[in-house]
């Protein structure tokens, strides 16, 4: 089997600082490269994937300079490239958003597409419906919930190499932010359950140019002061390890739809608890009083980070390992490939009308196992 992966040019593959879509890309090549499958990968020239790299900008967009203004013509660029050497692959498999959504209809090569973003914002039915026969995958149930109409395949939930995690059987001493500094993500509230809790914190977060800037100046920089509040910055992969491995617990206080929070699970990998809002995925990512607390109050969440040592930091690891493994997110993935691909090698692609017969039912092993 070989299949193409399409990754977002923004970062590269993987990031080589905070990133999310590009991360899970990194990690899906491996996990498909060590199953015996050829990948190739269509991504930015400074990135180091297992599989055969398909450069299509010489760097990633963000660490350009002079700064990219105009985007479009780059993912014009991908599509046409994509395209072109479609049916080389049993399956593309596009982690590109909206962009690659043409290629459903330049191709007989299966296509699927598994989203990464928020799905309410109200002008992404206008694309969907423009696709009704392509095929998607969500990160979570909840990210489904604003676009139910979609022609889904199924639920796979990120997964990650936990062994290159190190496991921390020991708490820290202070709570651990990480992310990105944003409204999103609320960080001027981990500061508030370290200030109400009497426990200190660290931020290691991306500013993004602007908005984020601004957000930082206003809501989080008033704040640290280096010692109780300290801002560390963006942290590598190698990093993060001991970043997330040597606090108490992760601190998640988000105020959005998150489809699917990747330093959830690698907090857990570390045996790192989580305190979070039960907002987006994060129902499903975290049993209450089991691998961390859940509470919608910053108060009460507050309260909890007292209570974290109840949380057994060994059970942590082994919800990592059982649920959010890489071996299972790449069955899971080759289980929908081979459905795909199956099909193509039944049935035309010219007889449209008989593609509704085969999605009578989603192909949703059980992700808890």
């Amino acid at each position: 089997m070989r299949i193409a992966l399409v990754s977002p040019l923004f970062e590269s593959v993987p990031p080589k600082l905070y990133g999310g879509t590009e991360r899970v890309v990194a990690n899906l090549c491996d996990g498909l490269v060590k199953s015996g499958v050829e990948v190739s990968v269509f991504a930015s020239a400074d990135s180091e994937v297992s599989g055969e790299l398909i450069p299509m900008v010489d760097q990633a967009l963000r660490l350009r300079e002079p700064p990219v203004t105009d985007i479009g013509p780059h993912h014009m660029k991908i599509l046409a490239e994509v395209a072109k050497r479609a049916e080389e692959f049993d399956v593309i498999h596009n982690h590109h958003d909206y962009w690659m959504f043409p290629l459903s209809k330049l191709t007989s090569t299966p296509v699927l597409t598994t989203l990464h973003g928020r799905l309410d914002l109200p002008d992404l039915k206008t694309v969907f419906d423009a696709y009704p026969e392509h095929s998607f995958v969500s990160i979570s149930d909840s990210q489904r919930t604003p676009q139910p109409q979609l022609r889904w395949v199924n639920t796979i939930y990120h997964g990650i190499d936990v062994n290159r995690f190190e496991y921390h059987p020991e708490p820290g001493e202070y709570l651990a932010f990480l992310g990105r500094i944003c409204r999103e993500k609320r960080p001027e509230w981990a500061i508030e359950i370290a200030k109400k809790s009497g426990i200190p914190l660290k931020i290691a977060a991306k500013i993004e140019k602007g908005e984020g800037q601004e957000y930082y100046d206003t809501f989080v920089k008033p704040h640290v002061d280096g010692k109780f509040i300290e801002f560390v910055g963006e942290i590598s992969e190698s990093q993060k390890s001991d970043f997330l491995g040597k606090a108490r617990a992760l601190v998640f206080p988000i105020d959005w739809p998150e489809p699917f929070g990747l330093v959830v699970i690698e907090s857990l990998a570390c045996g790192t608890p989580v305190l979070a809002r039960p907002v987006g995925s994060v129902p499903e990512l975290i049993e209450d009083g089991v691998t961390g607390f859940l509470d919608l109050n910053i108060e009460q969440l507050a309260d909890r980070v007292l209570e974290i040592s109840k949380i057994s930091r060994s059970a942590c690891r082994a919800q990592a390992e059982k649920r959010f493994s890489l071996r299972r997110m790449t069955e899971d993935y080759l289980n929908v490939y081979r459905f795909l691909s199956e099909f193509k090698s039944r049935i035309g692609r010219s007889d449209r009308r008989r593609r509704d017969l085969v999605y009578p039912f989603e192909c949703r092993p059980d992700r808890n196992s």
